[in-house]
C-alpha cells in the first residue's frame, strides 16, 4: 500500500512511494502532526541520484520490522534535498554542529516543532563499519525522547545558538585584488600538484577553487598557479571521472588518483566544468578542454533536455544491474566488439586487463597518456553497444539554479567556440524556466516536475538566473534579457535582503517551515547564493550603467568580507564577485561587420569581461575600458587581441 508520497512529483521522494514507512512530505501537515502527538520527526533527507540514500532504502526503509518502529516511534518525514536545499542546509549546519560530517542520506531527529536533537547520516540495519544498527538508533532515540527530556533540550538549545551563528555573517572592507592573489598562494599549498584536485580523497572537481586559481594566474602571471588547474583539468578530462563513451564529468572520485567515480552525474558539476573548462581553454588553446567541452555539450544536449528544453537535474549512480554497471567493462566484452588489432590498441590507451582496474571490471581511463588516438569508431561503437544496457535512473526535475548555471555555461561556450546551435539550446532553456517557472511578483519556483511547480524559488534560483540573463544580453546583443534581471534582482531586494546586517538571506521573508533563515556566503558543491548575487549584480551594474546594482554588490560583498581570508577556499563565489568589482574588462564592439572583432574578443580569457554592443553605423571597432580609463577605438582583431592580452 503507497504511503503519503504517492502524490509527489519528486522522483526522489517517488522511489519511497511504496515503503512500508509511513513516509510524509516536508510540510505544516507533518509539522502539525507531530506536534498535536507530540512525537518527534524522523527526517531523512537524500537525492534520487544517491547511491547509499539507495542502499539505506533496500536495508531499511523497505524492511517490515523497521518501518515499524519508525512508523511508531516517530513522524517519518522524506525531504528531497534538490527541492528543498535551504532545509537540508539548516540539518547538515545542525549535523556539523554535532562534530559529525555531513551528505547523504541525512537522518535527523527533530521536535515536533522541527527543532534538530541528534542525528547522522547512513546507518546500517545492523551494526557494521563501524555504525550503529539503525533499530538500535531508532529505539535509544525514542527512550531519550521519553525518559530523558532534560538532555534532548540541552541538546536543541546548544544546536540552535549554533544555527543562530551560522546564520551570522562577519562583515567587513573589501580584500584588495593583492589579497586575492596572497589567497591563491594559500589554497595552492592544499593542491595535489602531481595529481591535480585538493590533495587527499575522496576528490571533488571543486570548479570554483580553481576557477579562483585561474583568476590569479591570469592576473599575476605566475605560472605555478595556471599549473595547478591545468593539471587538474588534465587529470579530470582523462580520468575515469569523466565518461569517455558518452560525455559528462560523475559527482566525484573515491580515490585520489580520478580513477574510480562514484558514477552519478550532476547537472551544476557539468555546467560548471564546461564554464572552466573553455575558460581556461581561452587561456591555453588545449584540443583536449575544446574537445570535452564538446563531448559534455553534446550529453547534455542528447540525455538531459526535459520538459520542453531545460535540464534535467541528475543521472543515478545505479542502474537495474547495480552500481556502476552500466559505465564498466570487461576485456572479453571490449574484444568481442572491436576488431583484434583495434582491441588491443584500445586496451593499452584505456586500461583495459582481464582482471580490471575496479572489482573485477573495467573503468575507462587515459590517465597515462597513451598514443594520442581518439579511437572515434570504437567509442562510438562500445557507446551504441552500452546503449542497449538498463540506463541510470534520471531525476526529471527542472532546478532553476541548477538551470541557471548551465545556461551561462553553454552561453559562453557557444560565444567562446562559435557554436550558434549551444546558443540556441542555451536560449531555449532560459525560456523554459522564464516563462513556465513564474510565479507572481517576479519570484521563480524552485523546482518544475512533470508540468507542475514546487515551492517557492530561493535565493539561488533569482541570482543563477540573473547571471543568465546577463550571459546572454552579452552574447547576443539582446538587451531585453537585461529587463529580466533587474526584475529578478527587485524581487531578490523585496524578499531575500538583510536591511540590519546586509547580504541576502536563502530563504524569503515570511516563509513559516523553517527553524532558522540562513544567509549562504560560503561554497558548498555549488557557488554560494550571496557570492553568485554579487557578481550577478555587479556585471549588471556595469553593463547598464546603474549605480544602484554595482552599490547593492558591494554590499552584499562587504557583508561576508569579514570571514572571507579565513575561509578560503570556500569563498571563491564571493571573491570573484570582488574581483568583478575592482577590476572590469569592459569591451564596446560597435559598427557593421563586427564579427572578426566579436571572435578576437571570444578567444580570451577574461573573467571579468563585460562585452556591450554598440551600433550597427559605421566602421567596426571596439573600446575597452579598465577601471575608469578608455582606450582609443580599434579596428583591427590582431591588435584587439593585444590589448586585451595586457595586464
Amino acid at each position: 500500500m503507497a504511503n503519503r508520497l504517492a502524490g509527489q512529483t519528486s522522483p526522489y521522494l517517488l522511489q519511497h512511494a511504496d515503503n512500508p514507512v509511513d513516509w510524509r512530505p516536508w510540510g505544516p501537515e507533518a509539522l502539525a502532526e507531530a506536534q498535536e502527538a507530540n512525537r518527534p520527526i524522523l527526517l531523512s533527507v537524500g537525492y534520487a541520484a544517491c547511491h547509499w540514500c539507495h542502499v539505506m532504502a533496500h536495508e531499511s526503509f523497505e524492511d517490515p520490522d523497521i518501518a515499524r518502529l519508525m512508523n511508531t516511534l516517530f513522524i517519518p518525514v522524506k525531504l528531497d534535498r534538490e527541492e528543498r536545499p535551504d532545509l537540508d542546509a539548516i540539518y547538515q549546519n545542525a549535523l556539523a554542529s554535532m562534530g559529525q560530517p555531513g551528505g547523504w542520506p541525512l537522518t535527523m531527529f527533530l521536535t515536533p516543532r522541527g527543532e534538530p536533537f541528534w542525528g547522522g547520516t547512513y546507518f546500517p540495519p545492523q551494526p557494521r563499519y563501524g555504525r550503529p544498527g539503525f533499530a538500535a538508533v531508532l529505539e535509544g532515540v525514542a527512550r531519550s525522547w521519553a525518559i530523558r527530556p532534560n538532555e534532548v533540550q540541552a541538546n536543541v538549545v546548544a544546536l540552535m545558538a549554533g544555527l543562530e551563528r551560522a546564520a551570522e555573517a562577519e562583515s567587513g572592507s573589501l580584500p584588495s585584488l593583492a589579497q586575492l592573489n596572497d589567497g591563491a598562494r594559500r589554497v595552492l599549498s592544499l593542491v595535489d600538484r602531481r595529481g591535480g584536485g585538493l590533495s587527499g580523497a575522496p576528490k571533488f572537481p571543486q570548479p570554483g577553487v580553481f576557477d579562483f586559481l585561474w583568476r590569479a594566474a591570469l592576473r599575476t602571471g605566475e605560472t605555478d598557479l595556471a599549473e595547478a588547474v591545468i593539471v587538474t583539468l588534465d587529470a579530470l578530462c582523462q580520468g575515469g571521472i569523466y565518461d569517455h563513451l558518452g560525455g559528462g564529468f560523475m559527482r566525484y572520485s573515491t580515490d585520489a588518483d580520478w580513477l574510480v567515480p562514484h558514477f552519478e552525474k550532476m547537472l551544476y558539476d557539468n555546467a560548471q566544468l564546461v564554464d572552466l573548462l573553455t575558460s581556461v581553454w581561452q587561456g591555453t588553446d588545449r584540443p583536449l578542454y575544446r574537445r570535452r567541452v564538446a563531448e559534455t555539450v553534446d550529453w547534455l544536449l542528447a540525455e538531459m533536455q526535459t520538459e520542453g528544453g531545460a535540464f534535467a537535474a541528475t543521472l543515478d549512480a545505479d542502474s537495474s544491474d547495480g552500481e556502476g554497471a552500466y559505465y564498466t567493462w570487461t576485456e572479453a566484452e571490449i574484444a568481442g566488439l572491436l576488431d583484434p588489432g583495434t582491441a588491443k590498441r584500445f586496451a593499452a590507451a584505456y586500461d583495459v586487463t582481464r582482471s580490471g582496474n575496479w572489482e573485477g571490471r573495467v573503468i575507462l581511463h587515459r590517465l597515462d597518456g597513451g598514443d594520442g588516438s581518439d579511437f572515434t569508431a570504437a567509442r562510438a561503437r562500445l557507446k551504441a553497444h552500452r546503449d542497449r544496457r538498463p540506463r541510470p535512473g534520471r531525476d526529471d526535475k527542472v532546478l532553476a539554479d541548477w538551470n541557471g548555471m548551465t545556461i551561462s555555461a553553454l552561453a559562453n561556450a557557444a560565444f567562446a567556440f562559435d557554436r550558434s546551435d549551444w546558443l540556441a539550446a542555451a536560449r531555449t532553456a532560459y525560456g523554459v524556466v522564464r516563462d513556465r517557472l513564474a510565479l507572481p511578483g517576479d519570484r521563480l519556483a524552485h523546482t518544475l516536475c512533470q508540468g507542475r511547480l514546487g515551492a517557492v524559488g530561493l535565493l539561488d534560483d533569482l541570482a543563477q538566473m540573473i547571471r543568465a540573463a546577463v550571459t546572454l544580453a552579452e552574447v547576443t546583443g539582446d538587451a531585453a534579457f537585461l529587463h529580466d534581471s533587474r526584475r529578478w534582482a527587485a524581487a531578490a531586494d523585496r524578499h531575500h535582503w538583510d536591511e540590519q546586517a546586509g547580504g541576502y538571506f536563502q530563504t524569503a521573508v515570511g516563509e513559516t517551515d523553517l527553524i532558522v533563515r540562513l544567509k549562504p556566503g560560503h561554497d558548498t558543491a555549488t557557488p554560494s547564493a550571496n557570492g553568485t548575487m554579487a557578481l550577478a549584480l555587479a556585471r549588471l551594474g556595469q553593463m547598464t550603467g546603474e549605480t544602484a546594482f554595482l552599490e547593492r554588490a558591494e554590499a552584499t560583498a562587504a557583508a561576508f568580507a569579514g570571514e572571507t581570508a579565513r575561509a578560503l577556499p570556500s569563498c571563491a563565489a564571493l571573491l570573484a564577485a570582488v574581483e568583478q568589482l575592482a577590476a572590469p574588462v569592459e569591451i564596446t564592439v560597435s559598427g557593421t561587420e563586427p564579427t572578426p572583432l566579436l571572435a578576437a574578443v571570444a578567444g580570451q580569457s577574461l573573467p571579468t569581461r563585460v562585452l556591450w554592443h554598440g551600433g550597427a553605423e559605421g566602421p567596426a571597432h571596439a573600446v575597452i575600458c579598465r577601471g575608469q580609463v578608455c582606450l582609443p577605438p580599434v579596428a583591427d582583431p590582431q591588435r584587439l587581441r593585444q590589448l586585451l592580452n595586457e595586464r
